[in-house]
């Protein structure tokens, strides 16, 4: 009778746990889909040519935002052509060559440490060391480098814990059948951990995109459009010059001049660029992966 009552019990305490686990599951997922949907409804009606194909111009009259999307994606870019290499290879050494655990443990206590320092802080160190003291100004190049170092711990740890989910058998059966140390982690734990890789990329784009505080203090908020941006020299002006993101616009339109709808018109082009490049990712990951 005990025991009849007791997993009777046991039933109705799973399906309350799984009611509840289901009920926070909807939650979340439905202020997700209000959120996403309010910013479209509010930001798409407001997203005309004349907005994304031009410059600023207070003398005309025109709000455009094309020297800040430029500005973004440069941002991006920039961004992840040093930090993947950087972070990626980081990882690698301290999983796979590093033989002091200690001083292993150290590093990774620290690149933690460096995930949770808010970002306003960066940005200080990235006006002090870049703007001041190496005398570059506020610059793209200056944004782009304040972005590594604020994102290089996310990269190290996401692939470093993608790296250790690898299953050790693996390593020694490609050593057992003769390959190398290197060969070993280019044909069999990077293919095997390239989720992980993906996922630390798409965090880094969630960052670079959703990031203004370090961008006002390093890249400026300036809003010209780069001529010849195709050219060698286009591509000079670009990163020495000052640049706001779409998130430095975003700030500047609905907080300095009250423009409301522009910034929602912002923030769902933002939206749109961050769900591209993480769809991009995903479809590249799973390219990488199957080769």
């Amino acid at each position: 009778m005990k025991m009849e009552q007791r997993s009777a019990g046991r039933v109705a305490y799973d399906r309350i746990l799984r009611f509840l686990l289901h009920l926070c599951a909807f939650l979340t997922c439905a202020l997700l889909v209000v959120l996403i949907g309010y910013i479209f409804l509010r930001g798409i009606p407001n997203i005309t040519w004349e907005l994304l194909s031009s410059q600023p111009s207070v003398l005309k009259g025109v709000i455009g935002i094309l020297p800040n999307i430029i500005n973004t994606l440069a941002l991006i870019l920039g961004t992840l052509l040093i930090v993947l290499p950087l972070g990626v290879g980081a990882a690698i050494y301290l999983t796979e060559y590093a033989q002091n655990r200690r001083v292993v443990a150290v590093i990774e206590f620290a690149t933690e440490t460096l995930t949770g320092i808010p970002s306003i802080l960066y940005g200080l160190v990235g006006m002090l060391f870049f703007v001041q003291l190496l005398g570059w100004e506020s610059s793209i190049r200056a944004g782009i480098l304040t972005l590594v170092i604020m994102i290089l711990p996310t990269i190290v740890r996401t692939t470093q814990e993608s790296l250790k989910t690898v299953p050790q058998s693996y390593r020694e059966a490609a050593l057992g059948l003769g390959s190398g140390k290197w060969r070993m982690v280019r044909t069999v734990v990077l293919p095997c951990s390239i989720d992980g890789i993906v996922t630390g990329c798409i965090l880094a784009v969630g960052r670079i995109v959703g990031e203004s505080a370090a961008l006002l203090y390093t890249a400026g908020s300036a809003s010209v459009l780069i001529k010849n941006l195709f050219s060698l020299q286009g591509v000079h002006d670009l990163l020495t010059t000052s640049g706001g993101s779409l998130t430095v616009a975003l700030y500047t339109y609905t907080m300095e001049r009250g423009k409301i709808e522009v910034g929602f018109a912002i923030a769902a082009i933002l939206m749109a660029l961050t769900l591209l490049i993480n769809l991009s990712a995903k479809w590249l990951g799973g390219r990488l992966k199957k080769r």
